[in-house]
């Protein structure tokens, strides 16, 4: 196993507040702790209703700019909430507060429990406002949309990887993960327009609160900063990743009758599942969480459709 990319640049909150107070003084004296470590960038929560996300390595600066760009047209086409920027912080040079080479986003927080951390089982009643998201989501992108050589992309551009990683990391399902990818790559491309994608729709990036008589709800969608444009089958792994049978069921129906997904789409997003539980359990071992997500993902996607 191996663990998540090193940071290349050390954020902390006595940065991060130093970086308030020469671009957005009025935020400065609020309330700052950090809350998430995550592969590409850190969140910091603000007061009581914002939170800030800051690249720790120079590819997450990338992502966090995909954010800025797009999110804001996107999101009110979307039916759950999305963490579009409300300030944008830019790169200094360290002339005026401290030296940061990147720009980075004060958003929204959000309150809820990360999906991740919940009981599967609870997790069925977000299958219908997860299929509502990625139905309204999974429109044309327009031409000059991110492009994402990882995600949204034929499924033999993930084929080498894929082996190379399984030789490096051997799992106890290593024969059956691979006599199930041999049998899904086969499936025929996605042969219509490119669609947005989320690009990163697990269950760690879907926040929940209880509504009516304590069933979960689905409270926001985060962490868009691998939006990319392609086949929409590499969000849809999320049925194997976040769900168990039964509510990937009702989410599998609910998603095929409202848009484009026929089954060659969703012997895709298995395959898409095989290759991000893999990438889960054997890259996330030092974050429980993800790891737990990966952990789920292989004995889904093992169990069948």
């Amino acid at each position: 196993m191996s663990p998540i990319p090193p940071a290349e640049i050390d954020v902390t909150a006595d940065l991060v507040r130093g970086l308030l107070a020469s671009q957005h003084p009025d935020l400065a004296e609020l309330p700052l702790e950090v809350v998430a470590h995550g592969w590409d960038n850190e969140v910091l929560r603000l007061g009581d209703d914002l939170a800030l996300r800051m690249p720790r390595r120079e590819l997450g600066a990338r992502l966090v700019r995909h954010e800025q760009e797009w999110l804001p047209a996107l999101a009110p086409q979307l039916p759950v909430r999305t963490p579009v920027p409300v300030r944008v912080g830019s790169p200094s040079d360290g002339t005026r507060g401290p030296a940061y080479p990147w720009w980075w986003s004060i958003v929204p927080w959000f309150d809820g429990q990360m999906v991740a951390r919940t009981p599967v089982a609870e997790r069925r009643t977000l299958a219908r406002p997860l299929a509502q998201f990625v139905t309204a989501l999974h429109r044309t992108a327009p031409p000059d949309a991110p492009v994402n050589p990882y995600r949204g992309v034929p499924l033999a551009a993930r084929d080498a990887d894929f082996r190379e990683r399984l030789a490096a990391h051997p799992l106890p399902e290593q024969d059956a993960l691979l006599d199930l990818w041999e049998r899904l790559i086969s499936t025929p491309v996605w042969d219509g327009p490119a669609l947005w994608v989320h690009g990163d729709l697990h269950p760690a990036n879907l926040l929940a609160a209880p509504e009516n008589a304590g069933r979960l709800g689905l409270s926001a969608v985060i962490d868009f900063g691998d939006i990319t444009s392609g086949d929409p089958a590499s969000d849809l792994a999320t049925a194997w990743l976040t769900f168990d049978a039964e509510g990937r069921g009702e989410f599998r129906e609910l998603v095929s009758r409202a848009g484009v997904a026929d089954g060659a789409m969703w012997d895709r997003a298995h395959a898409w599942a095989v290759v991000f539980s893999v990438l889960l359990t054997t890259t996330s071992d030092d974050v429980p969480h993800l790891h737990a997500v990966g952990v789920h993902g292989l004995a889904q996607v093992l169990a069948g459709e």
